[in-house]
């Protein structure tokens, strides 16, 4: 594309997206480092912050970009293209707040308070749930992290991993149980840095390994009893949160999805480049490669039409299920992770090799099929409910 066409489609697109764009640029350019020393990207939550996109679904009315699930997946895909650990830590965060938003269980207080510094500041949120023994939250089980209530205020003791983003969060949603006689569980706001808390640098990974999902360790941190979020009886929470659970399997979809179009582009390039001694003319040309290439387009097209059609239902209210969207979470990454797959396949050694992107993209795309909700625990519900059982 030349800059002029460039400019022109730039010039068509929503401000927001039109930012993505641009610093998606920046962005790709930096993940091969950060890739390679699995170094945290503060600079491009500094360049987020900037361009208004950290506040992109914070409500308008309390001075954010007002956007839904349709627009944030758009900006998610398109940061996941450049660099998919920026965009994970990114996805938690706008999870964070379109749940906020659209809660009657979250204390405005406090989401107001949020979504402000949101929109002044680089000041991120995630939810920390796994735990070394109770593994994803999803699956059941109570967590071994306890908050025990006392006058001065909650006292939190456990041990949180996979968190994503926590080299820059500023805020913790955290899984926890009561210590209370008849036991709650749910989700405390714990102010990142208090007296207690350390974060352990664990994350070592094959994928998404800017992703900063570390361990952090909290030793009896004091915080206010007022920042209890939604804590419930157990048996409570068996009903699942219907706008978390479709907007978090929407969005990582949108970023493995983001990681394979990166795949296929590389590819294209390298077809049309590539030509062999004895064959006189690029790969392209060659009926095997298009056969390939059009399978991956076809994959593709598929991922388009189910991030987007699935998000504009979200932003519309059409009754969706849990079921539905992790089934959409699961098709999504899998056709992912065929593509680059497919990608391998043409290009033999150049594929792997640490100078070409493919081997990135490949170790990241992986990570889709280990990202809650796992593809075995979806299928078994969806297979539940079908059978009635």
């Amino acid at each position: 594309m030349t800059s002029a066409a460039k400019e022109l489609s730039l010039a068509n697109e929503p401000e927001h997206i039109a930012r993505a764009l641009r610093l998606a640029e920046v962005f790709a350019a930096r993940a091969p480092a950060h890739d390679r020393d699995a170094s945290f990207p503060f600079e491009n939550f500094a360049d987020l912050s900037r361009e208004s996109l950290l506040a992109l679904t914070v409500p308008a009315a309390l001075g954010g970009g007002g956007a839904g699930a349709r627009e944030a997946t758009r900006v998610l895909g398109i940061l996941g293209k450049a660099d998919p650990s920026t965009a994970l830590v990114l996805s938690m965060h706008y999870i964070q707040h379109l749940v906020m938003a659209r809660s009657t269980r979250w204390p405005a207080r406090l989401s107001r308070k949020l979504a402000k510094e949101a929109v002044e500041s680089i000041a991120l949120i995630n939810a920390l749930r796994v735990e070394p023994e109770l593994g994803s939250p999803a699956r059941g089980g109570l967590p071994a992290t306890i908050a025990r209530r006392t006058e001065t205020g909650w006292r939190l003791t456990g041990r949180k991993v996979y968190s994503t983003g926590a080299p820059i969060l500023k805020w913790y949603a955290v899984w926890a149980k009561t210590d209370e006689q008849d036991v709650r569980v749910g989700q405390f706001l714990v102010p990142a840095g208090l007296p207690g808390t350390r974060i352990e640098q664990t994350w070592d990974h094959l994928g998404l390994r800017a992703s900063g999902s570390h361990t952090v360790v909290f030793d009896d941190v004091v915080f206010p009893l007022d920042y209890e979020i939604d804590v419930r009886r157990p048996d409570d929470w068996k009903v699942p949160d219907v706008t978390q659970a479709t907007v978090h399997a929407i969005f990582v979809a949108a970023i493995y999805d983001g990681i394979a179009r990166a795949a296929r582009d590389w590819l294209v390039t390298f077809l049309k480049e590539r030509v062999p001694a004895n064959l006189g003319a690029p790969l392209a040309t060659l009926p095997r490669m298009q056969e390939v290439v059009g399978g991956i387009e076809a994959r593709l097209a598929v991922n388009a039409r189910l991030i987007d059609s699935f998000a504009a239902d979200f932003d519309i209210g059409f009754p969706l299920s849990a079921i539905e969207s992790n089934i959409i979470k699961l098709t999504v990454t899998n056709n992912a992770a065929a593509v680059v797959e497919d990608a391998l396949s043409l290009t033999s050694n150049h594929g792997l090799s640490r100078t070409n992107p493919l081997e990135r993209h490949y170790r990241d795309v992986l990570c889709g099929r280990v990202h809650t909700p796992q593809d075995d625990a979806t299928r078994v519900s969806a297979g539940r409910f079908a059978l009635g059982v």
